[in-house]
C-alpha cells in the first residue's frame, strides 16, 4: 500500500469513528487500526482504547483478512441460557402464581426445568422477562366494584362537578390515628442506618375534611378518641368557614358508627350539611385517604421525636403547610381519579405441603 492509499486508508478509518451511526464498538476497532497503521504498539492501543490486547491483534486479524468491511461486521458473543427453551413456561407460571422471593423462583423454575441456576442467575433471567419486585397493593375483601362505579357516577360525580364550578362545596372526611414510634423508610446510604424510637404508645388523633379543588383542610384534634363529639365539632368548623357563600355543603365519608349515628345526621341536618355516606369497604374512594400517606412521608417517616409534644408539633406544622407550601404536590396527589378494583390480579400464596 502506497503512501496516498494508506493515507485515504486513515482517513476512511477517521470518518467512521466519528459517526454517530456507527456502533461503539465498530468505531473502535476503527480507531484501534488507524492507530496501528500508525506505527502505535499494540500495548499502547490496549491501553489508550480501554481493550485487551487480545482485542487490538483480533481487529488487525480482521481487517489484515477482510480490510475496512471485516471491521463493520457486527457479529457479538452473545451466549444464550439454557433456561430460554422453556422460557414461556416460566412466564406462565410466575404470572399465574408469583414467587414472594427469589429463592422461590429458584425452587419453581428448577421443578419446571430440572435446571438449577444460582439466585443471581435466576434475577438476570426473570428480569430480562419485565419482571418486578413489586410490593403487593391491598383491597378489602368485601369491597364491590359494581357499587363503587355506581356511586361515582350517580352520586359522586355530579356533585363533584358542581364544586368545579364553585356551585357546591364538597370535602372528603376521614380520622386518621397517628401512633409515637418509629416509621421506617428506604435511604440511599451505602451502610445500614437505624431510627430511634420511643417508648410507649401514645396516639394523636386528626379528623379532617379536605376540598379536592382548593386543597382547603379544617381539622379536629386529640389524643384521646374521635367519637361523634368530634365529627359534629368538626362539622361546625366547616359550616362557619363556608357558611357565607350561600352554597350547598357535601361531606363524603364512610360508615363509621360514630359518624352514622343519630346526633351527627340531626347535628348536619341542622347545619344545612349533606352527608354523603360511601359505600361500604370503600377506602379507596375517600380521598382524603392519600393526605394521611402524604403526612407521614413528609413528617414522620425516618424521623425521631424526643417527646410526645414535638410528635404532635411535627404533624401540625406539617397539617398547615397543606393548603399553602404544599399546595402544588397535594394537587397532583388527591384528584378526583378514582381507583377502581376491576380487572386486577389478587395473591393467594400457596402453603407448602408436608
Amino acid at each position: 500500500m502506497d503512501k496516498r492509499e494508506l493515507a485515504e486508508e486513515k482517513q476512511k478509518l477517521l470518518n467512521i469513528n466519528y459517526d454517530e451511526n456507527y456502533s461503539k464498538r465498530v468505531r473502535k476497532r476503527a480507531m484501534a487500526i488507524n492507530m496501528h497503521l500508525n506505527k502505535i504498539s499494540s500495548s499502547i492501543i490496549a491501553k489508550t482504547l480501554c481493550i485487551s490486547e487480545k482485542s487490538v491483534y483480533n481487529y488487525i486479524e480482521k481487517y489484515d483478512n477482510s480490510g475496512i468491511l471485516g471491521l463493520l461486521q457486527e457479529n457479538p458473543y452473545r451466549p444464550k441460557s439454557d433456561l430460554e427453551i422453556y422460557s414461556d413456561k416460566i412466564v406462565e407460571s410466575l404470572e399465574n402464581e408469583p414467587c414472594s422471593t427469589i429463592n422461590e423462583c429458584c425452587e419453581r423454575i428448577e421443578k419446571i426445568t430440572g435446571i438449577k441456576r444460582s439466585p443471581t442467575q435466576v434475577t438476570t433471567f426473570i428480569k430480562k422477562k419485565k419482571f418486578k419486585h413489586i410490593k403487593t397493593g391491598q383491597i378489602p375483601s368485601k369491597a364491590d366494584p359494581e357499587k363503587q362505579k355506581d356511586f361515582i357516577e350517580n352520586e359522586l360525580e355530579p356533585r363533584l362537578k358542581e364544586a368545579k364550578n364553585g356551585e357546591r362545596k364538597v370535602l372528603f372526611v376521614d380520622a386518621a390515628h397517628f401512633v409515637m414510634g418509629a416509621y421506617l423508610t428506604y435511604l440511599w446510604c451505602i451502610t445500614r442506618i437505624f431510627v430511634r424510637t420511643s417508648s410507649g404508645r401514645q396516639r394523636y388523633n386528626v379528623l379532617g375534611a379536605i376540598d379536592v379543588f382548593t386543597q382547603e383542610l379544617i381539622t379536629v384534634t386529640n389524643d384521646s378518641y374521635i367519637n361523634s363529639f368530634s365529627l359534629c365539632e368538626l362539622l361546625l368548623k366547616v359550616k362557619l368557614n363556608y357558611g357565607a357563600l350561600l352554597t350547598p355543603i357535601t361531606i363524603v365519608l364512610d360508615n363509621a358508627k360514630y359518624q352514622r349515628c343519630e346526633k351527627v345526621t340531626e347535628y348536619a341536618r341542622e347545619l344545612g350539611i349533606e352527608l354523603l355516606f360511601l359505600p361500604t369497604y370503600s377506602p379507596n374512594l375517600n380521598l382524603i385517604e392519600r393526605l394521611w400517606k402524604f403526612v407521614k412521608r413528609k413528617s414522620l417517616y425516618g424521623k425521631h421525636h424526643k417527646n410526645f409534644t414535638e410528635f404532635k408539633t411535627t404533624i401540625d406544622t406539617c397539617l398547615s403547610k397543606v393548603g399553602k407550601e404544599y399546595k402544588s404536590e397535594i394537587s397532583t396527589l388527591i384528584t378526583t381519579n378514582f381507583q377502581l378494583f376491576e380487572d386486577i390480579k389478587t395473591y393467594k400464596k400457596t402453603e407448602k405441603v408436608a
